[in-house]
């Protein structure tokens, strides 16, 4: 499954599209490993066989999959991952005035494509 969002030139680019797409664009194009290897245990928990495993490739947050064109089904269960984002601070740099960027954990949930079913409409 090839990881590119699947948005169309006539649709309105709401706030939720937009932070769609940004969870999309934050799962593929991150570069820590460190949740491999909780993703590989949690979904081999749940039958899934780890050749069949692929992080980000087929396995995504709830926005992100919805920036896809799918959407996870009803009552599936994924597995929670601790991720870094990257934020303004409050504080502002003595030197430059400017607020300065950090980075703070949040935890998320991610599902395998097998827990995902294409939206309607969507090709």
């Amino acid at each position: 499954m090839e990881a590119t969002p699947n948005l169309s030139a006539g649709h309105s680019h709401s706030k939720a599209t937009e932070a769609r797409q940004e969870a999309l664009t934050r799962a593929v194009s991150g570069q820590s490993l460190s949740n491999f290897p909780a993703i590989f245990q949690g979904f081999a928990a749940k039958g899934i066989p780890e050749s069949e495993i692929k992080p980000r490739e087929n396995v995504f947050t709830f926005d992100a999959w919805k920036a896809l064109g799918r959407y996870v089904r009803k009552g599936e269960h994924g597995v929670k991952v601790v991720t870094f984002l990257e934020t303004l601070s409050k504080e502002t740099d003595p030197d430059t005035g400017e607020r300065k960027l950090i980075r703070r954990p949040w935890t998320t949930t991610v599902f395998h494509v097998s827990q995902t079913e294409p939206l309607k409409g969507v090709r």
